[in-house]
């Protein structure tokens, strides 16, 4: 039976153990879009993680979408990251960056050329973002065109020989909650009549591209892809979820692993299981409330054959020794929803250790 604690390799990226520490957004990058020193103590306290998948990092300054979010398109954003990889290597942890276009998700407020966000088809997204004056509706997006949807494929190449140049192990990419990718999905946000519009095999094809060129640029051994099939996050209905993920999955190129964040039912991941002949990690549907339950629900993951990892959020985020909490049978530290986005060291780098001889 495969533990959580078993190694595995996925690709070129030699994974210690199975629990993945799943990527999220803390909004603590430097204004420019650079990583800070308190990122870099981050991310090396849970270095024991088999592997780290970083918060979502804009490969373009067009592909921001929040406050405070690091990028990789320019020479400073790489030299900074340097720093974090650095660190996480020191402690023997494996760490790759996900790349994130937000397309319509973002504000012209945000950015000092404030320019209009992007996306597959003119359609705003109902809810609000965070801006620096407060909450403001998300505004129009300004249709890419055909040029602009392969500069945007260039970009993502681009970011991904950086995130190689600034010491990550791969890169995985993401295209799901309703990001720039997943926008180019759904029926709902995409409305083209074009090459990448209308038929499910064109609404596929921007996500193909863009990961058949990262692979292309950084090798397929390190090259990855998020997604999440169902999720309506951010004002997303894809419409016909089985028939598009039936047709997606198959049409990835190989790639060190592919993550999915089950969002609706076990059945949706156990199809795209079905469609996966390569390496597969799942971030489990309603991680019970219960730490050990959610540890239980983990290692059913792998029980079942559904996966060969699992990643974890939450539990990451409050445990920075996860998996030595793990392998104690606990305790474990509950999570600070107030600190999740932005602020300093509280609710990021203070959640407690065990410390020799102690509970805690």
């Amino acid at each position: 039976m495969t533990s959580l604690f078993d190694a595995v390799t996925f690709g070129k990226i030699a994974l210690a153990n199975r629990l993945v520490m799943a990527p999220m957004t803390r909004n603590r990058a430097k204004p420019c879009g650079g990583a800070t020193d308190l990122m870099a103590e981050y991310y090396a306290q849970r270095a024991s993680a088999g592997l780290i998948i970083t918060e979502g990092t804009q490969p373009s300054q067009i592909g921001q979408g929040f406050m405070n979010t690091p990028g990789l398109h320019h020479p400073e954003q790489v030299k900074t990251w340097r720093a974090v990889t650095d660190a996480v290597h020191a402690r023997g942890g494996r760490i790759v960056v996900q790349l994130m276009h937000s397309g319509r998700i973002g504000h012209p407020s945000l950015y000092d050329s404030a320019h209009q966000s992007v996306a597959p088809s003119p359609v705003a997204a109902a809810g609000q973002c965070f801006t620096p004056n407060g909450l403001a509706a998300y505004p129009t997006p300004r249709e890419l065109t055909v040029e602009e949807i392969q500069h945007t494929v260039r970009d993502f190449a681009d970011a991904a020989r950086n995130a190689i140049e600034a010491g990550f192990d791969g890169v995985q990419i993401h295209a799901g909650n309703g990001f720039l990718l997943h926008q180019f999905l759904a029926e709902n946000t995409n409305r083209r009549t074009d090459a990448y519009g209308g038929s499910v095999a064109n609404r596929i094809r921007f996500t193909v591209e863009v990961t058949e060129a990262v692979a292309a640029a950084i090798g397929n051994e390190r090259t990855s892809v998020r997604v999440s099939p169902a999720n309506t996050y951010n004002d997303i209905a894809e419409g016909d979820t089985d028939a598009l993920y039936a047709s997606l999955v198959p049409a990835l190129p190989e790639l060190a692993f592919l993550e999915v964040c089950e969002i609706v039912s076990r059945p949706v991941t156990r199809a795209v299981r079905d469609r996966w002949q390569g390496n597969l990690i799942v971030n489990p549907h309603a991680t019970p409330d219960s730490f050990p339950a959610a540890v239980e629900s983990a290692q059913q993951v792998l029980d079942e054959g559904l996966a060969d990892a699992v990643s974890l959020g939450a539990l990451f985020l409050a445990n920075p020794d996860l998996p030595a909490r793990i392998s104690a049978g606990g305790p474990f530290n509950t999570a600070d929803e107030s600190t999740f986005y932005g602020g300093d060291h509280r609710g990021y780098t203070d959640y407690a250790v065990l410390g020799p001889g102690s509970d805690r």
